[in-house]
């Protein structure tokens, strides 16, 4: 699965400072050429080294080996026919996830950091939704060296939440307890526990007022 580089919509062209802060790397000069000679695969495999702490030539075995295992598992968990078979299979992967949850056909976790995303207790995920818990535009070299490198941030769905099918949820964002995202969403930033939110980008729509003991 290719990495997901995502960005934030504006209602017009942005600046060179307002690309900066939205990444939160100051742009920096470089040499179109020279950038597009450098090896894409090679500065991702790199980055994931490092991030795992791995080094040299069984380094990059052990890299493969996980990342093989990791999307065996992951596509295992896409197409099994029960959801509790399909929790057992993230778990595996290294996802947290708690107690009585539900993930519909297709759902696709973050295939590089699964650790980062932590579902709760009673959270209800639709089919064909994707939670990434990193950032990367991958093969275009010159964004990775100036506006855009790779990002990873946790996701943290609390308990109760309900996600729709086809929902896409980006990096470093916590959707708040007993909070609804409506179907087909894209949520870039986090979702107040009690509230309904929906949209490209998802948008407060309302609270959520529930009475009686039905609350958790």
């Amino acid at each position: 699965m290719h990495d997901l580089m995502a960005m934030r919509g504006t209602e017009s062209k942005p600046s060179n400072s307002a690309l900066s802060s939205m990444s939160g790397v100051a742009p920096q000069t470089v040499n179109p050429d020279v950038v597009f000679e450098l090896n894409p695969d090679e500065i991702n495999k790199s980055e994931l080294l490092q991030y795992y702490g791995l080094h040299g030539r069984l380094g990059r075995i052990r890299l493969s080996v996980r990342l093989l295992w990791g999307w065996f598992l992951a596509g295992l968990a896409k197409r099994v026919p029960t959801s509790g078979l399909a929790v057992r299979l993230q778990r595996r992967r290294g996802v947290r996830i708690g107690e009585h949850v539900y993930l519909g056909p297709g759902v696709e976790i973050d295939f590089l950091y699964p650790h980062l995303i932590t579902l709760e207790n009673n959270v209800s995920i639709g089919m064909h939704t994707m939670i990434f818990a990193h950032a990367n535009p991958t093969s275009s070299i010159l964004l990775k060296k100036t506006l855009y490198p790779r990002r990873t941030a946790p996701v943290l769905i609390r308990r109760g939440v309900w996600i729709p099918p086809g929902c896409i949820i980006l990096p470093g964002v916590t959707i708040g307890e007993n909070a609804v995202v409506g179907a087909g969403s894209i949520v870039l930033h986090d979702v107040e526990a009690f509230t309904l939110a929906a949209g490209n980008p998802a948008k407060f729509i309302k609270k959520l007022e529930v009475k009686g003991e039905g609350r958790t």
